[in-house]
């Protein structure tokens, strides 16, 4: 059992999407989840941290795919046309065979997620008047971390077919709840530059050592 049934009262079981689907265009097209960080590819270090923390995991991917299933999780690809038009393209293909009732993203690229994450998303999607909890640091929102019933892949699936765009639009039509994390800048760093992941490589032996968990 995972950690978020352990400690949040969600009404059924969580599954993990890492989101590793894109085309990484900023990283002169890399596969960006295969780059190496401290000695492993950036998305080992990412299951490292939400395996604890969920019930199943999938792995949004829509090139080498192979390489990918190595992990030892299902790998799931954009259904056509969606292919390479954003995450929430990784997101309904993952909600289309999903076995649990709720889903929880983080980017390939989040090396530091917290680890208390599915916990605090899953408690304020409990406590508050809403349908989709999503993480945010200074009133900003990070709108690929977020967590979601499985059960509004219908909506998605006609917000994606009528052409709608943007992860925070869809977020926006399902009563969101932001989860404040005040060590953002540090937890969910994006690695989405050669010189970001070079700016990581260089901190690593500090940075990999922050605590994670609420205080």
């Amino acid at each position: 059992m995972g950690l978020n049934q352990q400690s949040v009262a969600l009404p059924g079981a969580v599954t993990g999407l890492v989101l590793a689907g894109g085309r990484a265009q900023r990283m002169g097209g890399c596969d960006k989840g295969l780059l190496p960080l401290a000695g492993k590819p950036l998305i080992a270090h990412v299951l490292e941290r939400l395996q604890p923390q969920v019930d199943e995991i999938l792995i949004s991917a829509n090139r080498n795919v192979d390489r990918y299933r190595q992990f030892g999780w299902p790998v799931v690809e954009d259904a056509q046309p969606e292919q390479f038009k954003g995450p929430l393209a990784g997101v309904l293909a993952a909600m289309q065979v999903a076995r649990t009732p709720y889903l929880l993203t983080v980017p390939c690229d989040s090396p530091l997620l917290p680890m208390d994450y599915a916990q605090r998303l899953g408690a304020a999607l409990v406590c508050a008047p809403a349908d989709v909890a999503v993480a945010c640091w200074a009133d900003a929102w990070q709108p690929v971390f977020f967590l979601a019933p499985v059960s509004l892949q219908d909506d998605l699936a006609w917000f994606l077919a009528a052409g709608e765009g943007g992860v925070s639009r869809w977020l926006l039509r399902h009563r969101p709840v932001a989860v404040e994390f005040p060590q953002g800048p540090d937890w969910f760093a994006n690695l989405n530059a050669p010189e970001d992941v070079a700016r990581m490589e260089a901190a690593w032996g500090r940075v990999s050592h922050l605590p994670s968990e609420r205080i």
